[in-house]
């Protein structure tokens, strides 16, 4: 079950101080927009009650229905890849929590968030509007089909592990926007920086191992 003490978000100050010195800037997030993002957002309001006290540990945690929060130098790093600006309009696929869309939204004009499980996406939902996210909007779908009435997206960010890039997603990424994914195997992923040159040619680098949960729908793996 999900509590929201904003009166407690002061009193973790601290912690998210250690968190950004320890787990980021020590392995080299540099940029201060991103860090600055991840010190405001309270991450412990995003993961269960019970879980509350392992917030702003270096690991993913367990949200409920087989799904995870991202350990924070995931979120920071696929954030950081993204590039973002302030006038971006961002895709993200598989909300969970609410976290990273809480940690994008700071960074971007606007974030539009996709999970296929209604009951997390309410979840985020609620929370996210408790804590005034005015420029998030959560909606329950197949997120490997992408959101083509907001198309195109200057960024396009996956937090699931997907046997290939869909090709929904490809198409609904603006020129010269990137578009981060983990790629892979059930178990195992490349995480990908997906890139659209200003000649509509797609370019793409690994920026390392990671491991996420399956990205389920139409053009991911089977539910």
């Amino acid at each position: 079950m999900y509590l929201v003490d904003l009166e407690d978000y002061n009193r973790r100050n601290s912690e998210r101080e250690a968190m950004v010195k320890e787990q980021l800037i020590f392995r080299g997030i540099w940029n201060e927009a991103v860090q600055n993002s991840m010190l405001a957002v309270p991450r412990h309001l995003f993961v269960p009650e019970a879980l509350r006290e392992y917030a702003y540990c270096d690991g993913p945690l367990s949200i409920g229905e087989g799904q995870t929060i991202s350990q924070p130098y995931i979120v920071a790093y696929m954030i950081e890849a993204l590039n973002p600006s302030k006038n971006d309009i961002v895709l993200e696929i598989g909300t969970g929590s609410g976290y990273a869309a809480a940690v994008l939204s700071r960074l971007v004009a606007m974030v539009y968030t996709i999970e296929r499980l209604p009951s997390h996406a309410k979840r985020a939902e609620t929370l996210l509007k408790k804590l005034n996210y005015k420029n998030i909007e959560v909606i329950v779908g197949d997120g490997t089909r992408g959101l083509p009435d907001k198309a195109p997206f200057d960024g396009i960010l996956v937090s699931a592990g997907a046997p290939m890039i869909p090709n929904s997603l490809l198409a609904q990424l603006k020129t010269e926007g990137r578009l981060i994914i983990p790629q892979g195997t059930k178990n195992a992923q490349e995480l990908q920086l997906i890139s659209k040159d200003a000649h509509g040619e797609i370019r793409k680098r690994s920026l390392g191992a990671v491991h996420f949960v399956p990205l389920i729908g139409e053009q991911g793996w089977e539910g």
